[in-house]
């Protein structure tokens, strides 16, 4: 009995990326916030303005 070995590569393959994007989306769900203060942060130094600190992570803005 001949097996196709060319499939069950195929779904260990996709199985390993969906694990890998599970893990993804999760790390940034965690360090969203701190992500995205560090763009604004970034931005305002651009655009020569002060940053200021939100309350919570990820509500910083530019003054």
């Amino acid at each position: 009995m001949k097996l196709n070995k060319k499939g069950q590569a195929l779904v260990e393959y996709l199985l390993i990326i969906a694990v890998i994007s599970v893990v993804v989306v999760s790390v940034v769900k965690l360090f969203g916030g701190y992500l995205q203060d560090s763009m604004t942060k970034s931005s305002c130094k651009l655009v020569d303005k002060e940053y200021v600190e939100g309350a919570k992570p990820g509500q910083g803005t530019c003054k």
